[in-house]
């Protein structure tokens, strides 16, 4: 007489729980979308452009340059002792060009790097529009980062690899991201913290980004400049042709 009952209380339970959870997601992901300035100011931007300098291990400097356009062109520029190295995605192909490694003309990118750039492409970030984008983001409590306390979120992308952000509790404004990636067939995590929020025009954007490689710090980027809604020619996101050789 009590399987039913015991039966459907654990039912209700489930929903429940499911129900609490994707409320909290949800009530998460508002206020963060309303800490950067809201969805529809977010989605009136076309472009981005930025410009800074890249601190390397070692103390080693370098500028850089970056254009973003939407829906997920992307190239990425950043020059050393007199040479630039470009990482690039115009929406169908993702290229690179990098004279650091005895080659001077653009190859294609390998597949798995080419999979994590042409993801981060991503004009709008992966948290939004995550369903229509086949995605799923659960909440997983509480973090502390580096002193501050944190929402906690998984997303798992369509295609199945996940990552997880953090969001500050008070402000809901990105602390940091963890993903893993696969690098010359090992696994490794990549961690990235932006900070110096400042706010742009009608949004709030991070003017400085640390990455971490399995924990140690692989190079830290601040931004001199971030330009919005800018003309950008498309071309500068296409492969262009090797040279012939004479």
């Amino acid at each position: 007489m009590l399987r039913t009952p015991i039966r459907i209380l654990a039912l209700l339970v489930t929903f429940v729980c499911a129900l609490a959870q994707a409320q909290t997601v949800d009530e998460v992901l508002s206020k963060h979308y309303a800490a950067l300035g809201g969805l529809d100011n977010l989605k009136a931007l076309t472009s981005m452009k930025t410009s800074g300098k890249m601190v390397m291990g070692g103390g080693m400097e370098a500028p850089f340059t970056s254009v973003n356009t939407r829906p997920n062109s992307v190239r990425f520029e950043v020059t050393f002792q007199g040479k630039a190295a470009v990482s690039a995605y115009d929406g169908k192909t993702a290229w690179m060009l990098n004279p650091f490694m005895g080659s001077s003309d653009p190859e294609v990118m390998p597949k798995e790097e080419a999979d994590d750039f042409t993801e981060d492409a991503d004009f709008d970030g992966p948290l939004v529009d995550y369903k229509e984008k086949g995605s799923t983001i659960e909440y997983a409590g509480k973090e502390d980062v580096e002193g501050s306390d944190a929402h906690k979120l998984k997303l798992t992308l369509k295609n199945g690899k996940v990552r997880f952000f953090y969001l500050d509790a008070d402000s809901y404004l990105i602390l940091k991201t963890t993903q893993k990636v696969t690098r010359g067939g090992q696994e490794i995590e990549v961690a990235s913290f932006p900070g110096n929020y400042k706010k742009i025009g009608n949004v709030i954007q991070p003017y400085s980004v640390e990455q971490k490689v399995n924990g140690k710090t692989a190079s830290q980027m601040t931004f001199d400049t971030i330009e919005l809604n800018a003309t950008v020619d498309k071309s500068v996101f296409a492969m262009p042709a090797k040279a012939e050789k004479k």
